[in-house]
């Protein structure tokens, strides 16, 4: 009589709804031992994908210009407002005139002198020389005048570059855009003194963002593929620090002619068109390079797993768990590029990776 209440209460524990749902779970996964585990395959075909890599690039004006003081003077007038886009040739600065105004008149003054010289040293070269034909003189003061001459023109030249120079040294105090950009903001206050062979020399930056240039590096091996397509198929695409795509694609205009040592990397720079200004220079993107396309595997990535020889995936062959080694390449959306290790027909397994060993034996689930 004191084993009754034991064998019923085993009898009710065995009958009870949980008992039942887990020896269904069971039976339905086929994990009991020596029946088949129950996975999902999914059949490989070769598909046509990109070629792409991504990298992080920064992007950086197409034209970046510090535009500094030719002249030495007192800064007068600031012609720009900071952060405006403005028109090669535009007026930005102006330094003190004065100066160089009177330097000019001075050098203008001194050609003048230098050419009524020079006008009588020619007359008096002429007149001497008439007078050594007649043998009226000798020839060697004949010789002394056309030298003078000579020398009187030589002075003229001289008088000539300086009148050029004061000139030049005049327009140097407007200072002008030397191409069309954003200005940075100004370097130095109006009053200060300026001078072009020192700090003060800076007075502002003009940075050209439309077309916009991205710098970035890709792996030797990346950099490969690269240079074996064609460079006018060659896509670059960025994405934005929020995620978003970058609506304009770009193309190559650089790549270096060396392996960065330290690195092991290729230094490349893409043009982007930028019409809006959205990009600024100093903005870090991830970079996105297509380089055409080819015949490849995809692969979820939650199949891809890895070990020590490297990455491989799950494979049903005859029935039984095998591990296969792959070779993979960048990511498309939810899915690895599987560039070898696979082949047309083969049955990866995509769930219960966890439970697998090799030999485990393995069949496809029942649809539903």
């Amino acid at each position: 009589m004191k084993r009754f209440p034991v064998l019923l209460a085993f009898l009710v524990a065995a009958c009870s709804p949980g008992g039942a749902q887990d020896g269904a779970k069971k039976a339905a996964s086929g994990a009991g031992p020596g029946e088949p585990l129950g996975v999902t395959l999914l059949e490989m075909a070769p598909r046509k994908v990109p070629v792409s890599f991504e990298a992080v690039g920064r992007t950086e004006g197409s034209r970046e210009v510090q535009v500094r003081a030719r002249v030495s003077g007192i800064l007068e007038r600031q012609l720009y407002s900071e952060g405006d886009a403005v028109q090669a040739g535009a007026p930005l600065f102006r330094i003190e005139r004065a100066p160089f105004e009177i330097e000019l008149q001075q050098a203008r003054g001194t050609l003048a002198e230098a050419l009524a010289r020079d006008e009588l040293a020619q007359q008096e070269t002429e007149r001497l020389k008439r007078l050594a034909d007649r043998r009226a003189i000798s020839q060697k003061e004949a010789d002394q005048a056309a030298s003078a001459a000579r020398q009187s023109s030589a002075t003229v030249q001289v008088a000539q570059a300086r009148v050029r120079q004061a000139e030049l040294n005049l327009s140097y105090t407007n200072v002008t855009a030397p191409i069309g950009g954003v200005t940075g903001r100004a370097l130095q206050s109006i009053g200060s003194l300026v001078a072009p062979n020192n700090d003060s020399a800076l007075l502002t930056t003009l940075t050209r963002g439309d077309p916009i240039w991205v710098r970035f590096a890709l792996s030797e091996a990346e950099f490969a593929r690269v240079r074996g397509g064609e460079q006018k198929a060659i896509e670059v695409k960025l994405e934005l620090a929020d995620g978003s795509p970058y609506p304009q694609a770009g193309k190559l205009n650089f790549s270096a002619s060396t392996v960065d040592t330290t690195t092991g990397t290729v230094q490349m720079r893409a043009e982007l068109p930028n019409p809006k200004l959205g990009l600024l220079p100093g903005q870090y993107v991830r970079v996105r390079v297509v380089a055409g396309s080819q015949q490849a595997f995809l692969v979820p990535q939650a199949a891809v797993m890895q070990n020590e020889s490297g990455r491989f995936v799950w494979v049903a062959d005859n029935g039984k768990a095998t591990q296969r080694q792959i070779r993979a390449g960048n990511w498309i959306g939810n899915d690895w590029v599987v560039l070898d290790g696979l082949k047309s027909g083969d049955s990866v397994i995509v769930d219960n990776l966890v439970r697998l060993r090799p030999g485990t034996p393995v069949q496809a689930k029942k649809a539903g």
